[in-house]
C-alpha cells in the first residue's frame, strides 16, 4: 500500500498539520485502519480508495490514533494533494469524496496548486460558558458556543491570549466536548482576520492540541462572518507549527482553502 505524509495548510515542510494518507485499492476493516493510525501517531490518518459510485470517485475515512472521526479538514486536504500529485486523480478535475457521516466532500485545485474544499458549515449556537472551561484554559472566556460536532467555541479577549494559552489538559478532558476551539479577532496589521487553537484531549494523545484544524474552521467561518461582517476571511491557527486556512462562507457550506506539501512517499508493509 502506498502511503504519503502530507503537511497541510502550509506551503513549506514541517509546518501546518501533518497527515498520513493511505492509498487503498480495496476496502479495509475499521479495526485494521485504527491500528494503522495508532502506528502512525499523526493527529489524523486518511484512508482513500476508489469507488464505483455516480456521486463520488473515492471513499474517504479519517482516524486519530484513538478514534474514527466524522469530519477532518487537514487530512482531506492531504488526501486530495496525494491523489493529484501521484496522478491517481486527473489534475484538472474536482475530486469527490464519499464519507460515512459528512456526505460528499468536493476538492478542487487551481492552476497554482492551491486546494479548495467544499465542507458543511457548522455554526456554533450560543451557550453558557461550560463550568470549569475558563479555569481549564487559564483565561477568561467572553462568549461560548457549541455546534453539531460537539465542539465548544470559546472567544477570549485577544490574539495574545490565544497564543499564550497554557491549558490544563486533564481539566479540558473533563469538559463535555469533542474539542475546544479557542479564538479571538486578529491584532491590527496581521495577515489574517482571526486566530484560533484547537484542543481535543479526548480524541488526540499527548497534549491534545491539533496543529491546524479544518473542521474547526467550519465553526469559525460562520462565527467570525457574523462578528466581522464579511464572508471571506483568513484564519491563522496559532499552534507551535501554525498554518493558514482561507474560508469563504456560502450559505450552509464553507470553502476551506490552503496549500499542502508532501514530506514522505513510501510503501506501508503491514
Amino acid at each position: 500500500m502506498r502511503m504519503l505524509v502530507v503537511d497541510a495548510f502550509t506551503d513549506r515542510p514541517f509546518a501546518g498539520n501533518p497527515a498520513a494518507v493511505c492509498l487503498l485499492q480495496d476496502a479495509a476493516g475499521a479495526g485494521w485502519m485504527q491500528r494503522v493510525a495508532a502506528e502512525m501517531k499523526h493527529a489524523e490518518t486518511a484512508f482513500v480508495r476508489p469507488v464505483d459510485d455516480p456521486g463520488a470517485e473515492f471513499e474517504l475515512r479519517w482516524f486519530t490514533p484513538l478514534v474514527e472521526v466524522a469530519l477532518c479538514g487537514h487530512a482531506t486536504l492531504g488526501a486530495a494533494h496525494a491523489l493529484y500529485t501521484t496522478g491517481t486523480a486527473p489534475p484538472g478535475a474536482p475530486i469527490r469524496f464519499r464519507t460515512l457521516r459528512s456526505g460528499v466532500l468536493t476538492v478542487t485545485r487551481d492552476e497554482a496548486g492551491g486546494l479548495s474544499m467544499d465542507f458543511p458549515a457548522c455554526p456554533p449556537d450560543p451557550v453558557d460558558v461550560p463550568a470549569g472551561l475558563a479555569e481549564a484554559l487559564g483565561v477568561p472566556v467572553l462568549a461560548a458556543g457549541r455546534n453539531v460536532q460537539n465542539d465548544v467555541l470559546a472567544e477570549v479577549a485577544d490574539e495574545a491570549a490565544v497564543r499564550g494559552l497554557g491549558p490544563d489538559v486533564a481539566a479540558l478532558a473533563a469538559i463535555d466536548a469533542r474539542g475546544v476551539i479557542v479564538t479571538a479577532a486578529a491584532e491590527p496589521g496581521r495577515d489574517h482576520d482571526f486566530v484560533s487553537r484547537f484542543l481535543a484531549p479526548r480524541v488526540l494523545p499527548g497534549d491534545g492540541e491539533d496543529s491546524v484544524t479544518g473542521s474547526a474552521h467550519c465553526a469559525l467561518a460562520p462565527y467570525w462572518a457574523g462578528r466581522l461582517g464579511r464572508d471571506t476571511m483568513t484564519g491563522f491557527q496559532a499552534s507551535p507549527r501554525g498554518g493558514y486556512v482561507g474560508v469563504a462562507l456560502r450559505g450552509d457550506r464553507v470553502a476551506l482553502s490552503g496549500a499542502a506539501v508532501t514530506v514522505l512517499d513510501g510503501e506501508f508493509l503491514a
